[in-house]
């Protein structure tokens, strides 16, 4: 017997019953997106390396430590994994000239790949879904985005999911701000951990993200970003401010929230719960105005979001939120074998009319006894069964006999009623098993 082989740890196989969530979380997200005029971007999940060292930063985490990456063997490319999908969006919108006739609003799905330690909520494969706005300059764009994230709570019954708000300003704010920040932890060196003196000279900004609670009044005290902003990005940010309070969208700022990319700038912002353990980002994102010429594009502005399909659902189960599995409308019982050839049809009419049906099997070594199937239309969740008996089938007649009440808004269903229906007018009794 061949050696049983197993999924690569932290990369999680999806099955039902669970994959019924995450197509009901998918076609929320795809209804949501619709209503806001964004559009779907499908990129491919290997890009090439420079990509993302040239657009998240090469003194990362996701660059240095997490990323797989490997080389073509048969014409010696550098290629990664997508880490995340950003970068691989604007790469796409440059490589078409996408925005040659103005702004788009896209969205993406699909799995990520980092090697960290899995964990609740944090998987080596992972799901994001995101939003990107390219091609729009004013915080309005901004707000757009956070609204929509809020109604996307709002649709799901979410609670207790918080906003916080940054503003990251521009390159040359930022470099003065470094500096700044740099001399300060100089000053305090014997107080940093492994982690912090290792980003001092090359990402000092991640430091005040740190989670180090020793740290903690070190960074608190340190310069703010936000007393190095000009007018420009002050202007921008309380505009943002104006119109989140016009919403009525409560939200906190917080002058440590940097993001792990290189790439933002002006307004970052993350949407966050305590009811995931240390996992407790759920959806995050910001202003990226200069992607575009990283990657070799034209100067663009963008501002974008994503979430984690994993932290969602996980949210959504511990508050009781996810929705029942789907069940079949029907659930045949052919005790014949040799009728299947004239129950086939029917089912397929069925179907076509919008009727969930499921069958019965057994092939020729027999379809079980009455008993048996009965246990298992029930099993199915069914709300009635089609009795294909040879009597039936010789009058060109099923006997419909339900198997549970109606569901919340319908009409009630006599359990102990059977009636027969005619082969031949599948429509007229379509409407009675769909709960029409």
């Amino acid at each position: 017997m061949a050696e049983k082989l197993s999924a690569v740890k932290g990369m999680n196989d999806i099955a039902p019953p669970a994959s019924a969530h995450w197509e009901w979380l998918e076609d929320t997200l795809r209804a949501l997106m619709r209503r806001y005029g964004y559009r779907n971007l499908r990129t491919p999940i290997v890009e090439p390396t420079a990509l993302f060292v040239r657009g998240l930063g090469e003194v990362t985490d996701i660059v240095e430590k997490e990323m797989y990456s490997f080389e073509d063997r048969l014409n010696g490319e550098q290629l990664t994994l997508r880490p995340e999908n950003t970068a691989g969006v604007v790469r796409a919108v440059v490589e078409a000239s996408m925005l040659y006739d103005g702004g788009k609003r896209l969205y993406y799905m699909g799995p990520m790949f980092r090697h960290e330690r899995p964990q609740r909520g944090r998987y080596r494969q992972f799901h994001q879904f995101g939003a990107e706005a390219l091609g729009f300059a004013g915080p309005d764009v901004d707000a757009e985005l956070i609204v929509l994230a809020c109604d996307l709570w709002a649709e799901l019954g979410l609670t207790g999911i918080e906003l916080e708000i940054n503003s990251l300003g521009q390159p040359a704010e930022r470099l003065a701000h470094r500096q700044a920040l740099i001399a300060y932890l100089e000053g305090h060196a014997d107080q940093l951990d492994e982690d912090a003196r290792r980003r001092l000279h090359s990402n000092p900004l991640r430091i005040l993200d740190t989670k180090n609670p020793a740290m903690q009044d070190l960074v608190n005290a340190a310069p703010r970003l936000m007393d190095h902003l000009g007018a420009e990005s002050l202007d921008h940010f309380n505009r943002l401010r104006a119109l989140l309070d016009a919403h009525g969208i409560t939200y906190r700022i917080n002058p440590r929230l940097v993001r792990g990319m290189d790439y933002y700038n002006l307004s970052v912002f993350e949407f966050v719960t305590t009811q995931l353990g240390s996992q407790g980002t759920v959806c995050a994102g910001g202003r990226y105005d200069g992607l575009f010429e990283q990657i070799g594009g034209k100067a663009t502005p963008a501002v974008g979001w994503a979430l984690g399909m994993e932290r969602i659902l996980e949210l959504l189960k511990e508050q009781g939120l996810l929705p029942e599995q789907p069940t079949p409308d029907a659930y045949a019982v052919v005790p014949d074998a040799a009728s299947v050839p004239l129950v086939m049809p029917v089912l397929r009419a069925l179907r076509q009319v919008g009727v969930s049906v499921q069958m019965h099997a057994g092939g020729a070594e027999g379809m079980g006894s009455m008993k048996s199937q009965f246990k298992k239309a029930d099993a199915s969740g069914a709300r009635f069964a089609l009795i294909f008996g040879s009597d039936e089938l010789q009058q060109g007649m099923v006997a419909v006999k339900p198997l549970r009440g109606p569901r919340p808004g319908e009409a009630g269903t006599d359990l102990a009623a059977q009636a027969l229906q005619p082969l031949a007018d599948v429509a007229q009794w379509a409407e009675r098993l769909r709960g029409a």
